[in-house]
């Protein structure tokens, strides 16, 4: 495995567990650099650098991000946000994973992909709902500014420091982690 593939990979879990935070900031990110040539994608994901998929993405972004400081509309977001994620975590692994075979590939981008990007976009939920049912969701704006604050970082760090992102992701998950083992000690 050449030194390209391990960043690859480091760089598609990196964007996966940004989707668990928004799901179009990691995409529009990926578009960015795929159109500005600073990231090549595999040959059949080179569409995500064209400009239609970068202003498209770029609106999504946008739309997302604004509809989470709207009440009940984050709620409601959250509930297509985990399936969407698990989707788009596949999808950016897909996409940024080079020189691996087809079902290696495909591999790792539903285990590692999905499965980080549904782990973080689980734990994100469950956190706005924790937040709407204890504040009667005054403290959600805070959440949402942080959660899209997290993705634009993860995002940034992936597609440029994607060993520093591996390393966040690890960190990411051990928090998910030591909280569902707290969650499930207080439920018992």
């Amino acid at each position: 495995m050449t030194t390209e593939t391990i960043l690859s990979i480091f760089l598609g879990i990196g964007l996966a567990a940004s989707v668990g935070f928004r799901v179009f900031v990691p995409l529009f990110a990926l578009s960015l650099a795929a159109h500005f040539n600073l990231w090549e994608l595999n040959d059949s994901w080179q569409w995500i650098g064209s400009l239609t998929a970068v202003v498209t993405l770029g609106v999504a972004t946008i739309v997302e991000i604004f509809a989470y400081y709207i009440p009940l509309v984050d709620n409601l977001l959250d509930t297509v946000a985990v399936p969407l994620a698990a989707i788009a975590g596949t999808a950016v692994m897909v996409s940024t994973v080079a020189d691996l075979s087809p079902v290696i590939t495909w591999a790792l981008a539903i285990i590692a992909g999905a499965g980080t990007a549904t782990a973080v976009a689980g734990t994100s939920s469950a956190t706005r709902l924790a937040s709407t049912t204890t504040t009667a969701s005054v403290a959600n704006p805070v959440i949402s500014t942080l959660e899209t604050g997290t993705a634009i970082v993860m995002s940034i760090i992936s597609l440029f420091l994607p060993v520093l992102a591996i390393l966040l992701v690890i960190i990411i998950l051990f928090i998910i982690y030591r909280l569902y083992k707290k969650f499930k000690s207080t439920k018992t």
